[in-house]
C-alpha cells in the first residue's frame, strides 16, 4: 500500500487524532463510515419511528457482505450477538452423547466454558489438545482426534500470541477421523484471507469488533449448508423460522440452511455498523489488507527483537497473524499506562499485544515499542 493510500485510509479514522490505536485484536479504531452508520440508524428512529423493511435490508446486506469475504452463500450465515451464543447454539444442536469433543488449550475460554456446560446435559468426553510453547504441531491433532471425536474446536489465530494454524490441513485430519471442525476466526477475519470452501470448514464463528472494524454485539455464524440441514437448534427464535412474519405460535418450522440458527430480533444498529465496516473492507480489498498487515507483523517482530523484548509470538511470520505478543511484567497495568501516554494496546495474562490494522504504519509501531520499553524498565 503506497503512502498516498495510507494517508487517505488514516484520514477516515478520526480516533487516530487522539490516540495511536494498535488494539485490533480487541477493538479496532472506528471509521467515519461506521460513525455515519450509527447516525443513519438513529435517524431512522427519529424520522420514521419504525422501519422494519429498511432494518432487515441492512441485516441481510451485512450478512451478504460477510458471506463474500469467507466465500459462502449468504444462506449459510446466521446472525447472533456473540461467539459464546453461537458456539452454545451449535453444541445444543449436536448429539454428542458418549462421544469426544476436542478443544485446544489455545482456545478462548468461552469455547471451553460452553463445552463443559453442555457436558452437564450430555455424557461428553472433553479432550483438551495440548499446546507446546503456545503452538500446536499438526501431529498433535493426529494423536488427539480419534474415530470417537464428534467435534473439534480450534482457533484460526490464537488470541494470546497470534499463532496462526493451517486450517486446511487440520480439516483433513478431523474429517479423516469423522469429526466436524468448528473454527473460531475472531482473531483472523478481516486480517487474513478465509475461504471456508477451500479450507473445508464445517462451522465458523466470528464477530465484528476486531479486524472487521466494527463494534461488539453482532456475530456471524457460518454452517455448511449440508450440515445445517441436519441440525435442529434448541436455542431458537422467530427469525429462525421459514416465515417469521407468519406469527405461527403453534408450529416450529425451521428455516433452510444456517438461517435456522437465527434467534430473535437481530441487533439492528450493529447490522448497520457491520454493513458499513464490511463495505470499507471490501473497498480496500482483503488481499491488500492481508499483504500490508503481514509486512507490519514482520516489522513488529524484527523491531521488538532489536529492542530486546522477549516475544511470545512465533518468530516465523508465516506462522502468525497480525498480533504480536510481548512478555511484560504487570501487563494489565502497563496497558493502562500506555493508554495514558496515548497508545491503545491490549494485554492478556503476561503479554502486551500489538495489533495494527490497515490505518497503522511502521512509525506507529516504533513509537509504541519505544514507549513500552520506557514503561516496562
Amino acid at each position: 500500500m503506497n503512502t498516498e493510500m495510507l494517508l487517505k485510509v488514516r484520514s477516515e479514522f478520526p480516533g487516530l487524532e487522539k490516540k495511536l490505536i494498535l488494539s485490533s485484536c480487541s477493538q479496532s479504531a472506528i471509521s467515519l463510515d461506521v460513525m455515519n452508520a450509527m447516525d443513519e440508524y438513529k435517524n431512522s428512529l427519529l424520522e420514521e419511528g419504525m422501519s422494519w423493511e429498511t432494518w432487515m435490508e441492512k441485516v441481510n446486506s451485512a450478512k451478504e457482505k460477510f458471506a463474500r469475504i469467507i466465500n459462502c452463500d449468504a444462506s449459510e450465515v446466521a446472525i447472533l450477538s456473540s461467539v459464546s451464543d453461537s458456539i452454545s447454539s451449535i453444541l445444543q444442536s449436536l448429539d454428542l452423547n458418549k462421544q469426544d469433543v476436542c478443544v485446544t488449550e489455545m482456545d478462548f475460554p468461552c469455547v471451553g466454558h460452553a463445552i463443559l456446560a453442555q457436558k452437564q446435559k450430555q455424557d461428553i468426553n472433553v479432550i483438551f489438545i495440548p499446546a507446546e510453547n503456545n503452538m500446536i504441531p499438526l501431529e498433535t491433532y493426529e494423536t488427539h482426534i480419534t474415530e470417537n471425536t464428534a467435534l473439534t474446536c480450534i482457533s484460526h489465530v490464537s488470541y494470546y500470541n497470534g499463532f496462526k494454524q493451517n486450517i486446511k490441513d487440520i480439516a483433513k485430519i478431523a474429517h479423516k477421523k469423522g469429526s466436524l471442525l468448528l473454527v473460531d476466526a475472531y482473531q483472523s477475519a478481516g486480517a487474513v484471507n478465509i475461504d471456508v470452501k477451500d479450507m473445508d470448514i464445517d462451522i465458523l464463528v466470528t464477530g465484528m469488533q476486531k479486524y472487521l472494524l466494527g463494534v461488539p454485539g453482532i456475530t456471524f455464524l457460518y454452517v455448511k449448508k449440508e450440515l445445517a440441514e441436519r441440525l435442529y437448534p434448541t436455542t431458537i427464535g422467530w427469525f429462525g423460522q421459514k416465515n417469521p412474519f407468519a406469527f405461527d405460535l403453534k408450529n416450529l418450522d425451521y428455516a433452510h440452511s444456517a438461517q435456522r440458527f437465527n434467534t430473535g430480533t437481530p441487533p439492528v444498529i450493529n447490522a448497520y455498523i457491520a454493513d458499513a465496516a464490511l463495505s470499507f473492507i471490501d473497498k480496500v480489498g482483503m488481499e491488500t489488507i492481508q499483504n500490508y498487515l503481514s509486512k507490519l507483523s514482520s516489522f513488529t517482530i524484527e523491531k521488538a527483537a532489536e529492542l530486546g523484548f522477549e516475544i511470545a509470538s512465533p518468530l516465523d511470520n508465516s506462522k502468525k497473524g497480525t498480533s504480536t505478543a510481548i512478555y511484560v511484567d504487570d501487563a494489565s497495568n502497563i496497558e493502562k499506562k500506555l493508554k495514558q501516554a496515548g497508545f491503545v494496546v491490549s494485554s492478556r495474562k503476561d503479554v502486551i499485544r500489538i495489533a495494527p490494522h490497515i490505518y497503522n504504519n511502521e512509525e506507529d509501531i516504533v513509537n509504541c515499542l519505544l514507549k513500552l520499553k520506557e514503561l516496562s524498565h
